[in-house]
């Protein structure tokens, strides 16, 4: 089944937007605050929120849009990206940095999506939602495997892990074909990425160029749900699109219906 990411951010070619984007964002070493999460989450579950996501559930016939009823579960919960300055080899560079917040929805039928939210200004907003409950469903995988852990994505490879310890443990198929199901120290993972990664980089002639999705570069539309004023967290923007895929409509201004790869558990 594939996963498809209801998209109120557009900016660069996939490969920047894979490897982040030049703007500020925090490391796995300063995490979000609790008012942040309780921010986020509030941005989740506002009504304007929650009428997108009636739309998204009942875009396919599974749900009509009166009766898909969705609701915010549990937390939000920071969500960390493969870094481009690990991948880059530069000294003291975290494994993975804090790209946005994710609460998992749920509708009557049981679809699951994850809302992602980040910081703009004073203000949280809900820029992405995809089906499924990857973000939130690897936080708590992740916990298990390494408590205090820092659980990130390579969206490249779609891999997730659990890095803790000088290891970097997977947490999926893809994971454990790109590292083994033992894993691998932190420096064998970081010459594996640079190896994958390094001339790919913003900035970069293959990044420049396109090569990797073809996403022309364009100033992000604004999302549309409004979130709790007053907010603060250290997350600026998601510069983070998982893959390319088929496109549809769900009359949105500036947000579009994106097909990424399901979760494949290992």
């Amino acid at each position: 089944m594939s996963r498809h990411l209801l998209r109120a951010v557009l900016a660069g070619s996939a490969a920047t937007l894979l490897l982040g984007l030049a703007a500020p964002h925090a490391t796995a070493d300063s995490g979000p605050s609790e008012a942040s999460r309780q921010a986020a989450r509030t941005a989740a579950s506002a009504p304007g929120t929650l009428d997108t996501l009636s739309r998204f559930f009942a875009r396919e016939g599974a749900v009509t849009k009166a009766a898909a009823d969705p609701r915010v579960q549990g937390d939000a919960v920071p969500v960390y990206y493969l870094s481009p300055e690990f991948v880059a080899g530069e000294k003291g560079a975290p494994v993975a940095r804090l790209e946005f917040l994710a609460s998992k929805a749920v509708s009557s039928d049981g679809q699951t999506a994850s809302l992602w939210t980040v910081e703009r200004g004073s203000a949280w907003k809900v820029v992405n939602i995809a089906t499924g409950d990857d973000e939130t469903h690897y936080a708590r995988v992740g916990a298990e495997k390494l408590p205090g852990g820092t659980v990130f994505h390579e969206p490249q490879i779609d891999a997730w892990y659990v890095q803790g310890r000088g290891r970097v443990l997977p947490l999926d198929a893809d994971g454990v074909r790109a590292v083994g199901s033992d894993g691998a120290s932190v420096g064998a993972y970081q010459k594996r990425v640079h190896d994958a990664y390094a001339d790919k980089l913003p900035g970069s002639a293959y990044a420049k160029s396109g090569e990797a999705g073809g996403f022309p570069r364009q100033s992000p539309p604004e999302a549309s749900p409004a979130p709790a004023e007053g907010a603060e967290g250290p997350v600026t923007v998601a510069s983070a699109v998982a893959g390319a895929g088929a496109l549809a409509a769900l009359g949105l201004s500036g947000v579009a219906v994106l097909k990424r790869r399901a979760r494949q558990q290992g």
